[in-house]
């Protein structure tokens, strides 16, 4: 039975700006915020004056003086009502949007700009380089690098090995995710990776951490992303279109490692989705199509197992012939995702969202588009964020 909600949403999502996307360095990430900032204001329809909140995401992986609060000095902003800076991992593009939502819908600000910005790649550093960092799996300081674990290629290589081995997924089942993402990417002018791939090519791709292949990995970029949260019955949609917030979830573990819970292939996601589904008085059959976080082929499958789509261990026939592409069953990451869009941590997914819901993207633009589901997590799937949005105002 699907549950229906009637009432009023949280908040909405209105007006989308981004920084230039680039596999250079040509500017600091200071600098791609504002633009992005300035952009988002602009396609809102929105003058600066309007702003009263700020919040700043910034990847963990980068010193706090890189995007600092001194942002706000540097936009020109003054009397601002709300403002901070997060950095809780790559969870945190969906939970700014969700703060700011909390904060609209008490009152303490009218229309906060949320902003991610990263430089991964610099003069002397590859996008790679910049995620080569310890992700503390064992919870015992160094001992993943003293054996040789680097970065989260390492540590997702493990849980998507666990995968295949507890379900008898082949890599065609994850080379299903990475084609379905190429597909979409081909129809979206921001998308970086476009050229046809066949699962011939996927198969053959480089191995980076066995099992996971060059295409099961996040295509990183640097650049910046925006958009700005307002009340729900604020004015001004005219101009782009708005995203309605109907539900907000997060799910969060602590240290299990010695405990007999399935680290690689459980995750809290579900905890998020419950929270998120009942708040928005719908069910996962109730999703018309879902941006689900993608920074590898197996978290693509995890979110699906996670936010109720199928069961525990039924990716592999879920995302089978095509379900997940242009005409399939339920559309997934319709921008390309991080797989072959870019990668922008959390912000891929939320820029996305935003656009389908306020019928914005183009010739990816889906048919039902009546609810959909945007997600994040951080760390090794350990913290996640959801949200539910809608192009409908009241339901």
């Amino acid at each position: 039975m699907k549950l229906k909600r009637v009432g009023k949403p949280i908040a909405k999502i209105r007006g989308l700006g981004f920084g230039e996307l680039s596999r250079e360095y040509l500017r600091s990430q200071k600098e791609l915020a504002c633009e992005a900032i300035v952009a988002a204001v602009a396609d809102a329809g929105l003058q600066k004056g309007d702003i009263d909140g700020v919040l700043v995401n910034r990847s963990d992986t980068n010193p706090s003086d890189d995007l600092p609060l001194r942002l706000f000095d540097d936009l020109g902003f003054r009397g601002l009502t709300f403002g901070n800076v997060l950095a809780s991992q790559a969870a945190c593009g969906v939970q700014i949007i969700q703060y700011a939502a909390m904060a609209v819908a008490h009152g303490m600000a009218d229309n906060i700009v949320c902003v991610f910005a990263d430089t991964p790649i610099l003069p002397k550093r590859r996008g790679g380089d910049a995620y080569a960092i310890d992700l503390a799996l064992t919870n015992v300081s160094g001992w993943e690098r003293q054996y040789g674990l680097y970065g989260a290629v390492g540590a997702y290589g493990l849980a998507m090995r666990r995968y295949m081995e507890l379900f008898s997924a082949g890599a065609e089942t994850f080379g299903e995710v990475a084609l379905a993402a190429r597909q979409w990417a081909q129809r979206s002018p921001f998308a970086f990776l476009t050229k046809p791939m066949s699962m011939d090519d996927y198969i053959n791709s480089k191995l980076i951490a066995d099992p996971l292949r060059m295409f099961d990995c996040a295509f990183p970029v640097n650049g910046a992303g925006a958009v700005i949260v307002s009340a729900p019955d604020s004015e001004g949609d005219e101009q782009n279109g708005a995203a309605y917030i109907w539900g907000m979830g997060q799910g969060h573990r602590g240290y299990l490692a010695y405990s007999d819970y399935e680290n690689e292939t459980e995750t809290p996601a579900s905890v998020a989705g419950k929270k998120a589904y009942e708040m928005a008085g719908i069910s996962a059959r109730d999703i018309d199509h879902a941006q689900i976080y993608d920074a590898f082929t197996v978290t693509t499958l995890l979110g699906l197992e996670s936010y109720g789509f199928c069961g525990r261990g039924e990716g592999k026939d879920f995302v089978a012939d095509g379900a997940l592409a242009p005409g399939g069953r339920l559309p997934v990451n319709t921008g390309g995702g991080q797989l072959s869009g870019y990668y922008l941590q959390g912000m891929t997914q939320v820029s996305e969202g935003y656009l389908q819901a306020a019928g914005r993207a183009g010739d990816r633009q889906v048919e039902n588009n009546g609810w959909s589901l945007v997600t994040a997590q951080g760390g090794r799937m350990d913290y996640h964020a959801c949200l539910i949005l809608s192009p409908e105002k009241v339901r």
